[in-house]
């Protein structure tokens, strides 16, 4: 397809290059490594439990998670008759990622910023999404090109910050939040990822990368905290199986998310 000639937006004036999409939300994080992803994937299908429209860019190119949380790592993007990407779909969410793209699962994208910042627009604006009620945006962790591009080509309603517990993940995590809230994006809340473990056979309660690391964060910049999700094998396992916790999970697993969907709402 030839090259578009791209017209960027402004965080004060920003484009609109999902028309289709009466909300967009980001689900971004400081460091690598948290769960965003995982909870980014989850609060999707949960907003789909609702009986929305929901759509889920992965906007993370360079680490598409996405295609293996939802079980379609396999498939591979077609294109309908008006020339659009056809996205994948699972769990009532419509999908598209870079990893959807490549010839093999480990072919890695050595692109520099603007190539990936031409196929993440193309991603809006070239595929099928349909109408949606929500588009969810699984950002890249850090601060940088896709984030700032993001909230220029795009009016963010709002974003969602993914930490743990621990001071270095709180401590980049502060950056984002401070990232979002010069650029006048509303900040939706944190949510603390592998908050705490249970034993399964003792039922005690460990607080594995510390405690009150998201409370603390919160507390300082004066936003909310969503919820926290606990350290759980079958969250694992389920990822790795490519199905939903929030679907497949323990009850207490469900709610988690379900809460911080509610409050989101």
């Amino acid at each position: 397809m030839p090259k578009k000639s791209i017209t960027y937006g402004s965080t004060q004036h920003p484009n609109n290059r999902a028309p289709y999409a009466k909300k967009v939300i980001a689900v971004s994080s400081g460091k690598g490594g948290v769960g965003k992803s995982t909870v980014c994937a989850n609060l999707a299908v949960a907003l789909a439990q609702k009986g929305l429209h929901v759509g889920l860019l992965d906007a993370d190119i360079y680490g598409p998670s996405i295609p293996r949380l939802f079980g379609v790592e396999n498939e591979k993007i077609g294109w309908n008759d008006d020339n659009k990407m056809m996205p994948s779909e699972n769990f009532g969410v419509k999908l598209m990622s870079v990893g959807l793209t490549t010839p093999k699962s480990d072919t890695p994208l050595v692109w520099r910023s603007s190539v990936a910042i031409s196929a993440l627009i193309q991603f809006l604006e070239d595929v099928a999404w349909g109408e949606l009620d929500y588009l969810i945006i699984d950002m890249p962790p850090g601060t940088g090109d896709v984030q700032l591009t993001m909230a220029q080509e795009l009016p963010l309603s709002g974003v969602v910050l993914v930490t743990t517990p621990q001071m270095l993940s709180t401590d980049d995590v502060s950056r984002a939040l401070v990232m979002f809230q010069d650029i006048k994006v509303p900040i939706l809340g944190v949510v603390e990822n592998m908050s705490y473990f249970t034993a399964p056979d003792t039922g005690t309660r460990y607080n594995i990368f510390g405690t009150g690391g998201a409370q603390k964060l919160c507390h300082t910049y004066g936003v909310s905290l969503l919820g926290q999700i606990p350290l759980d094998s079958d969250i694992m396992n389920l990822c790795d199986e490519g199905k939903m916790a929030v679907v497949f999970g323990k009850e207490e697993i469900k709610k988690s998310y379900q809460t911080i969907v509610e409050k989101i709402s």
